[in-house]
């Protein structure tokens, strides 16, 4: 008894409401279809040019950070070898005075091993 469907009334229903949405789209366009294209056309090309100017100001933010990159690592690299060449004398320097320790606590005549 109560295996009554209501998809053919739903269906109905739809294509009614969706047909007086269009109709009352259609009556209440504050412009014609020509005027409607016109300026979607000029809204286009306004966010062409839009587009195209955000396009070209992340191109030179993206060069200007490529070129603090670069400089910092320049930087960084002039430090680095700074160190290396600090930490070289010292190593050499730390050298000369254990040399100079081991020949001052071996006895006159022996060489070191």
């Amino acid at each position: 008894m109560g295996d009554k469907t209501y998809g053919g009334e739903f269906m109905a229903g739809f294509l009614v409401g969706a047909l007086a949405g269009a109709a009352a789209a259609l009556l209440l366009a504050p412009q014609s279809g020509e005027q409607t294209r016109v300026l979607i056309r000029e809204k286009g090309i306004e966010l062409q040019h839009r587009a195209d100017e955000l396009g070209e100001e992340a191109r030179k933010r993206a060069e200007e950070i490529q070129l603090q990159a670069k400089d910092r690592a320049e930087e960084l690299q002039t430090k680095v070898k700074q160190a290396v060449e600090e930490g070289k004398a010292v190593a050499a320097e730390k050298q000369k005075e254990m040399l100079s320790e081991l020949h001052e606590e071996q006895p006159a005549g022996e060489t070191p091993a």
